[in-house]
């Protein structure tokens, strides 16, 4: 059943405190990327586990293939069976239009990105592009998340190595990221410093000395996308900086697939992969989310029940 309006808004307002309170006592909320009921429960029962709260994120393929409504009653209707903090994020809307759609359905969280569809867009695009959101994003109270160019890397599993020559042509910069938190008047800055979505032959090095001076020039929240394969003592120090939110994807994906190969071959008469999923699938995920909720400090910070 869809959320009412105050409903919307009572949720959303909740999430803002949080993510303040997140910043303050430097935890940060894991972000992490749903890609069918399977996956979901993995958050969940890690959730529970560690008595953390999270957030869970589709992107337009995600979309696309559930629904935002349907994603949204999954999210509450596994909130009220497992009585866990959770909150659902838009990753990487690629449209002011989809944008629009996911604060109408009643996403805490929304990720304006249209670098995403057009990697060639303008500042002036992105930037207009993300005042609308903003403003629009009023209606509800939904916390706004972008930034100023091409996040590059995708969800996946790449056999190259990391070439950070290139990659620090698109770091975040202080003066520009105060220019477009300025401008943007977003709630949430997502900062490049060597974060890459997706998985390579070697782990990623962040800038904390940047991320630092990045936390120092701007007043809003920051954001680490691409945080799979990344070293557990970076995000750490990331939470102790000021860091509130990390995206994890590729690597609850990568426990997915491995596991359900294994499982598969393992079990070459069993033609329910369901049961499959639920009896090792789910685990190995689950294992994935909960260490990285201790890397991210958010272990016990989750709300008590009707708080």
């Amino acid at each position: 059943m869809p959320l009412t309006l105050p409903e919307i808004r009572k949720n959303c307002a909740i999430a803002r405190l949080r993510m303040k309170q997140a910043r303050m006592e430097h935890w940060a909320f894991g972000a992490f990327n749903l890609d069918d009921e399977a996956t979901l429960k993995a958050v969940v029962r890690a959730a529970v586990n560690k008595k953390a709260p999270v957030l869970v994120e589709v992107s337009q393929g995600e979309v696309d293939d559930l629904g935002l409504y349907n994603i949204r009653d999954m999210v509450d209707n596994f909130k009220r069976e497992y009585n866990v903090e959770i909150y659902v994020n838009l990753d990487h809307s690629p449209s002011v239009e989809d944008a629009k759609k996911g604060i109408e359905a009643g996403f805490e969280f929304i990720h304006i990105d249209i670098s995403q569809s057009n990697h060639d867009a303008t500042d002036q695009q992105i930037i207009s592009a993300t005042k609308e959101v903003v403003n629009y994003a009023r209606l509800t109270g939904a916390s706004v998340e972008s930034e100023p160019h091409y996040f590059s890397g995708g969800s996946n599993v790449f056999s190259t190595n990391i070439d950070y020559q290139e990659i620090k042509k698109t770091f975040s910069t202080p003066e520009g990221a105060k220019k477009f938190v300025d401008e943007t008047k977003i709630d949430t800055f997502a900062a490049a410093i060597g974060n890459l979505h997706g998985k390579y032959p070697v782990p990623k090095i962040l800038d904390l000395d940047l991320l630092t001076k990045i936390r120092e020039a701007i007043d809003c929240n920051i954001s680490l996308h691409g945080g799979s394969d990344t070293p557990g003592h970076y995000f750490r120090e990331a939470v102790k900086i000021g860091v509130s939110k990390i995206n994890i994807n590729s690597d609850m994906r990568y426990a997915y697939r491995t596991t359900l190969e294994k499982v598969l071959q393992e079990n070459p008469n069993e033609f329910s992969v369901a049961k499959l999923i639920a009896k090792d699938v789910i685990d190995a995920v689950t294992k994935v989310v909960e260490s990285k909720l201790d890397d991210f400090n958010s272990a016990n910070k989750a709300l008590k029940p009707n708080s």
